[in-house]
Order: C-alpha cells, then sequence, then structure tokens
C-alpha cells in the first residue's frame, strides 16, 4: 500500500513538473515570437504600471477599412499586401503591433500594419487592392494603457473609460479617436496577450 501511495506522490509531481515545463515553454515560445518582428519605434517619457506616456514620430502604414466579416478580412487584405499584392510584388516582413482606429465603444473601425523602417525610407510600394491604402499615423504624445486577455469590444472600452480617467486625473486631455492595438497572433492564450488602448494627448 506504501508503495502504491508513493507512486501516486511521484506521478502527481511529475505532472505538476511536467505543468510547469510546459507553461515555462508556452511563455518562453511568445516572447520569441513577438521578439521576432520589428516594433513601431517610441519613445517612452513617463512609466507607471500599464500607464505609459509615449512620444511617436509620424509612422507609415497600410491600411483596410474592417467591414462587417470582421477583423480577420481586413487582417487578410493586408497580409496579402506585405506577402507581395502590391505594384512591386515586394514581399514586407510583418510587424507589431497591429494598430486598430476605432470608437469610444470599443469596435475598431480600421485595420492597419506600419511599413518597417528599411521600407518606407525607400517608398513602399502601392496596393493592388482598391481596399488596401498607405497612409500615416500622426506622430506626436499618446496616453497608452496596456492590458491583457482577448481584446473584445467590451474590453477595449472598459480599458478607454479607465485610460480617460487617468488623463483626467492629471490634467491632460486627449484629442482624436482612439487606437487599439495587439501584438500577438491569434493563437497566443489570452493572458499572455499584450494589448493596448492609444489616445493622442493634446498639447
Amino acid at each position: 500500500m506504501r508503495n502504491v501511495i508513493r507512486m501516486m506522490r511521484m506521478s502527481r509531481m511529475s505532472l505538476c513538473g511536467l505543468g510547469i515545463l510546459v507553461g515555462v515553454g508556452v511563455v518562453a515560445f511568445v516572447a520569441t515570437s513577438r521578439a521576432g518582428y520589428e516594433t513601431a519605434r517610441y519613445e517612452t517619457l513617463v512609466a507607471d504600471g500599464p500607464f505609459e506616456l509615449r512620444r511617436y514620430e509620424s509612422l507609415q502604414v497600410v491600411t483596410t477599412s474592417i467591414d462587417d466579416e470582421g477583423q480577420g478580412s481586413g487582417f487578410g487584405r493586408l497580409f496579402r499586401y506585405i506577402s507581395g499584392r502590391n505594384t512591386t510584388e515586394q514581399k514586407i516582413d510583418m510587424t507589431t503591433p497591429v494598430f486598430m482606429p476605432g470608437g469610444s465603444g470599443g469596435k475598431a473601425e480600421e485595420m492597419q500594419f506600419v511599413i518597417p523602417e528599411r521600407v518606407a525610407s525607400s517608398g513602399a510600394p502601392g496596393p493592388v487592392d482598391e481596399n488596401v491604402r498607405l497612409g500615416r499615423m500622426e506622430g506626436g504624445i499618446y496616453a497608452v494603457l496596456r492590458f491583457k486577455g482577448k481584446a473584445i469590444a467590451e474590453q477595449r472600452r472598459d480599458r478607454l473609460d479607465e485610460l480617460r480617467a487617468i488623463l483626467a486625473g492629471k490634467g491632460l486631455e486627449a484629442e482624436g479617436e482612439p487606437i487599439y492595438a495587439g501584438y500577438d497572433p491569434p493563437w497566443t492564450p489570452g493572458l499572455l496577450r499584450r494589448n493596448e488602448v492609444l489616445l493622442r494627448v493634446k498639447r
């Protein structure tokens, strides 16, 4: 009987160790996946937990509207653009984050990929899809609130309200519509996802 109990304890310890190893592996995989992409540059001016004030330079982006088919259709159009469906059939590296300008209700209205600096400086190729266009994200000071989980509209709306409250408490005023940002591929577990909501701060 003692041998059976000992074996059961060893089995539980083995499962616990396996669970830890799997967890560490998932975290490492997500971190590596995220680190493999060029990230839009910014300067951190203030950092207070999940809240930051950042200075962004103007960024060249490729943009599409998010229609009734949802975010997947928008992502697909932009991904085809960077995969070579452009005027020069040039393949362009993926970057982070995916920016999604939207409204106060938390719903994203557009989706944007940031053009890598090397490509932007030499001239990004034009889109061939009429639903895709090149544009710019305006530079300036942005208030940012970082959060985890699956960034559904309700979650974004709540974090946007929280960010507005933080700005009010600091005597800062926002201008323009919010921008939502996601840094991870869709298969990333919710608790490991990096999401953000951004508001441009009025000078």
